[in-house]
């Protein structure tokens, strides 16, 4: 037996399910079943306990790309096979989202709203792909995308990771000293980074003001990693000219957080890239039947870190 969480698109999630795993009961929150007969759990942000019923548990698939709200929770114990996407149509749609982002600024037109408001005639200067340098913070299985084809359209990529890995087309940096230079020298800075101890306020005043002059920041990992108030003291004075942000803490956006009326601040709801549940469940059903005989599955968390 499985046990589906999700909170939207539950009957999609169902299906698609129940169509890569024929041989499976999937049951819900909604079903009356016997927690002793779930080997599997599937689900995105399980509340706190979801786990504790289910003592013969073989594996948990997280439906998404992130595991932060899988680990270090007491009711799922570290000896149990956490299994995360590797994609599930969400690197093409990560990558659709930051390139939106970054020819915004590339061809300002964050500035012909502006003067649009103000009914103003007004020519900028575009930029090449050549000059806009982009910097990548979390080179993951969908950082590393995102990276490689950023760098294929033309752009110049630097790409920071706590590991070093080759990846060809881009820059890749590592440690604090790597850390520095990504910031530095980014005239859009990307953060796809886990959600970790060490990531949590990473993009503070001291880090983001060392971003060039008008520089840009877009967040599409965990809102957690950002002071907001150190954000909007460098949108305020002028050193950064836009932050596009996709995630927050907490969410949904307080209607009262500064953020929303914000002229420099692009709000969106956690869409950049939202996990397709038929090819998602096509991954279950196959790290599934891998787990079941004895095999590695490619998303399996080795440890809990957060990702």
């Amino acid at each position: 037996m499985l046990f589906l969480y999700v909170e939207q698109n539950q009957n999609t999630w169902l299906e698609a399910l129940q169509k890569w795993c024929p041989s499976l009961s999937v049951v819900t929150q909604n079903d009356a079943y016997d927690p002793e007969q779930v080997r599997w759990v599937a689900a995105w942000n399980p509340p706190p306990g979801l786990f504790a019923p289910f003592q013969q548990l073989k594996g948990v698939f997280a439906l998404g790309a992130g595991v932060d709200a899988f680990v270090r929770r007491p009711d799922l114990a570290d000896n149990i096979p956490l299994v995360r996407l590797l994609d599930a149509g969400m690197a093409q749609q990560m990558v659709e989202y930051i390139l939106w982002s970054v020819l915004t600024v590339q061809r300002d037109f964050d500035t012909y709203a502006q003067l649009q408001q103000q009914q103003t005639w007004q020519v900028s200067m575009a930029r090449s792909r050549a000059e806009m340098r982009l910097g990548v913070l979390g080179l993951g299985a969908l950082g590393q995308s995102v990276a490689q084809q950023l760098a294929e359209l033309g752009y110049p990529v630097q790409g920071w990771k706590r590991s070093a890995i080759d990846l060809p087309g881009v820059d890749v940096l590592t440690g604090e000293a790597g850390l520095e230079q990504v910031i530095r020298h980014s005239d859009v800075l990307i953060s796809l980074l886990p959600n970790t101890p060490q990531t949590q306020g990473l993009l503070s005043y001291e880090r983001l003001s060392r971003l060039p002059q008008g520089a840009v920041l877009v967040n599409v990992a965990r809102g957690v990693q950002v002071v907001d108030e150190d954000l909007i003291r460098l949108l305020d004075d002028g050193h950064l000219r836009l932050a596009v942000l996709d995630v927050f803490y907490p969410e949904p956006l307080p209607s009262e957080h500064p953020f929303w009326a914000h002229p420099k601040v692009v709000v969106t709801p956690h869409v950049a890239a939202e996990t397709l549940p038929y090819p998602a469940a096509e991954q279950v059903a196959e790290s599934l039947r891998q787990l079941d005989q004895g095999e590695t599955p490619a998303g399996l968390v080795t440890g809990r870190e957060g990702y």
